[in-house]
């Protein structure tokens, strides 16, 4: 089975997401251009291979405001080790300023839930303790 490579997202304002993304990544993109199929893209690349940009599109968007309840993406997970990987995310929103639902466990794992500046729903993954 394939393994997920890469996950891009729509952004109304590249120049307003961006440093918020280097901010939270706490690095900066290996990318930042403008197409020419019509976009700009900024580009992030993870230690483990796994590429994470936002776009911003020529056309203008339609709809407004992300909402996970419209027909496409839920929301994009980031995994964790474990839970005490996740309590250093809660640290480091918090010392962001990010908004966020704290930590929920559930049989299946615990997550840390929270969103962009558009409102895109993100939240970071670990697996349940053995």
């Amino acid at each position: 089975m394939p393994v997920l490579n890469h996950v891009a997202v729509t952004v109304r304002d590249v120049d307003a997401s961006a440093p918020w993304y280097q901010a939270l990544f706490a690095t900066e993109p290996v990318l930042d251009e403008h197409t020419d199929a019509g976009f700009r893209h900024v580009v992030w690349a993870f230690e483990d291979g796994t590429i994470f940009g936002i776009h911003q599109h020529d056309k203008p968007l339609e709809g407004g405001r992300f909402t996970e309840f419209r027909a496409g993406l839920d929301h994009v997970g980031f995994g964790c080790a474990d839970r005490s990987e996740l309590q250093t995310w809660v640290t480091r929103l918090d010392e962001l300023g990010v908004e966020h639902g704290g930590i929920v466990d559930a049989a299946y794992g615990s997550g840390l839930s929270f969103r962009d500046p558009d409102g895109i729903a993100l939240e970071f993954f670990a697996p349940p303790a053995e």
